[in-house]
């Protein structure tokens, strides 16, 4: 069966496991040919795969959440959720005032309308107690590595959104901004319920050929099992797509994904790919009230477990050294 699946990003090493699962013809075996598209984003990723009729996407969770609460239905549904840890955060300078999420209150923070951390900042500043009124949201089109740059050279922003690892590699080689320069205001240490990227397929895919999706997770999750035993050779898959990419930039992205956004420390007992119901209860609350949803979705309504591996085959470690 043909799918086409739209990706979260331009091909990058924490996507390896996708492209390892189709080059060594796990999909395949499935009997599925799997079309991988890059993306603009998480967030938009599960806009996208509703609007443009994909079959599945690597989407933010809690884009989901707000498109199932919209959408019912129609939204896309999560099948395997791999970043366990919410990775979003605000980069400010080392060297500045802002230590904590309400200190942004009165000063501005940047980054692209389509940033999954930007859309997500509501949540951030509710669970904080921060006013959100008073917080200056920039919508940016400069890249980045960019507003980044921006940030330490004229003060212009206070913050930048982004993932702590894409940030990282945005500014790698920049002559005029250093990781030391910076200090991250991660989500994870303010709001610890939410999760993000996540395997997500169209409703009308899980009801038709549940077997497909079933198919479609068993060959992603052995493909992550392999990533771990040899990151090089996952790697190498994505660069015979992508032959442009920076191997050494990319190798530092996926062990940091691996390392912190796939390792929290539940994945010990449910496997990567699962949730715990009532965590991600709590962040569908938090996310439908922050946001003023319509309503507040189930459980049920936004991830579904049962096309993922028995608990024998999921990953229980993904910890990696470089």
């Amino acid at each position: 069966m043909k799918l086409r699946m739209l990706l979260n990003g331009e091909f990058s090493g924490p996507q390896a496991f996708f492209f390892l699962a189709r080059e060594r013809g796990w999909l395949e075996e499935e009997g599925i040919d799997l079309t991988l598209v890059p993306g603009a984003g998480a967030a938009t990723c599960v806009t996208r795969v509703l609007q443009e009729s994909f079959d599945a996407g690597y989407g933010d969770m809690n884009a989901l959440i707000e498109s199932v609460a919209i959408n019912g239905e129609e939204a896309p549904i999560a099948v395997w959720a791999t970043f366990n840890t919410c990775p979003f955060t605000i980069a400010v300078r080392a060297d500045g005032p802002v230590r904590t999420p309400k200190d942004f209150e009165g000063r501005a923070i940047s980054g692209s309308a389509t940033d999954a951390a930007l859309k997500t900042f509501a949540a951030l500043a509710a669970q904080t107690d921060t006013d959100a009124a008073k917080v200056t949201i920039i919508h940016s089109r400069a890249g980045m590595r960019a507003g980044v740059e921006d940030m330490l050279a004229d003060r212009a922003h206070d913050g930048v959104f982004g993932f702590v690892n894409t940030i990282i590699a945005a500014i790698a080689g920049s002559t005029k901004a250093t990781p030391e320069a910076l200090r991250f205001i991660n989500y994870a240490d303010w709001v610890s319920d939410l999760y993000a990227n996540t395997l997500i397929v169209s409703r009308r895919l899980a009801k038709q050929h549940p077997q497909i999706v079933t198919g479609l997770v068993r060959a992603f999750n052995r493909g992550l099992v392999a990533t771990l035993e040899d990151i090089d050779a996952a790697l190498r898959a994505v660069q015979r797509e992508a032959p442009a990419m920076d191997m050494a930039v990319q190798k530092t992205r996926l062990l940091g994904t691996l390392n912190a956004e796939m390792s929290n420390p539940e994945g010990r007992t449910l496997g990567i790919g699962d949730v715990d119901d009532a965590r991600l209860a709590r962040s569908i609350r938090l996310i439908a009230l922050s946001k003023g949803l319509p309503g507040i979705p189930s459980v049920r309504d936004v991830f579904d477990r049962s096309f993922l591996p028995p608990m024998s085959a999921r990953v229980t470690s993904l910890a990696r050294q470089a």
